[in-house]
Parts: structure tokens; C-alpha cells; sequence
């Protein structure tokens, strides 16, 4: 499953805003160019993130954008799906609102799409992936690169 470019820059956006102090909001602009992202994209990206609640913002000379919650509350589900929508490893995956995955495939005489086990099982293990996984140890990890020295 290849996600979009959202979700990647959602994703460090959402890093970026874990590794600041809620106390000084970030301003976009310095996590454009933190992260080397378009400032451009990244407005349309944290809106959605301030959308489903995942951010704050304030305006002004002292403004910027905070986690609306601890890193540790936010569980990478809500950002990948606040950012994509429904997971769906397949085209042909119909979301009903019930947590069971439809075939849009036209019936097939009640015999059932011979490979929706399969993508059954693949989108239940992206979902648990994400759903165990928090900003905090996203977070966590990204410091883990600055304390190491670099090769000579």
C-alpha cells in the first residue's frame, strides 16, 4: 500500500509539532523549512490535521500551530486517516460505516471475492500498525538521530 504525499508530510508535520513546546506555537513556515516541505502543501495539510482536531492554531506575531493533545494521546490512525481517509489496500474495497470491508466487485452468485481474505488481512495489519503506534515514539525516534554522531 503506497501512501500519499499527505500522509507523508502530515506525518512530519505532526512530528515537527511533537518535537516543539506546546507553550510556543511553530509557525508553518519554520517547519516548511525545518523539514524541507512546501509551505504551500503544508497549509493545505495542517488544515486537515486542525479539521480532525489533531492541531491548534493561533494567529498573530506570536502565533503558530501545537498538538491539541500529548504526543503520547495520539495514535498515528487518526493522522494517517484524518490525512487519506479510509485505509483501503484495495480499489475495489467499499467502507459501510460498520467496520466491515464490502466488495464492490458485482455479485457473484454468493460465492464471495475469492481474494478478500487476503485483503482483509492486510488492511487489518496496516490499521493495528498505525493504531500501535504513537507521535511520542515517532518523536522519540527522531531524536535518536541527532544524538549519534556522523561518520568520518
Amino acid at each position: 500500500m503506497i501512501f500519499s504525499s499527505k500522509a507523508e508530510y502530515g506525518v512530519r508535520l505532526m512530528v515537527e509539532l511533537g518535537r516543539q513546546s506546546p507553550e510556543h506555537p511553530t509557525s508553518l513556515k519554520a517547519i516548511a523549512e525545518a523539514e524541507g516541505l512546501p509551505l504551500a502543501y503544508l497549509e493545505q495539510v495542517v488544515a486537515r490535521l486542525r479539521k480532525a482536531g489533531l492541531v491548534m492554531s493561533a494567529r498573530g506575531a506570536r502565533g503558530g500551530y501545537w498538538l491539541s493533545r500529548p504526543a503520547e494521546q495520539i495514535a498515528m490512525d487518526e493522522v494517517v486517516q484524518a490525512l487519506e481517509g479510509s485505509i483501503a489496500p484495495m480499489e475495489c474495497f467499499v467502507n459501510d460505516h460498520t467496520e466491515r470491508v464490502l466488495c464492490s466487485h458485482e455479485p457473484d452468485a454468493g460465492r464471495g471475492c475469492a481474494t478478500k481474505l487476503l485483503w482483509t488481512r492486510v488492511q487489518g495489519g496496516i490499521i493495528r500498525s498505525l493504531q500501535t503506534t504513537t507521535l511520542a515514539e515517532l518523536v522519540e525516534f527522531s531524536h535518536r538521530g541527532e544524538s549519534t554522531p556522523a561518520a568520518a
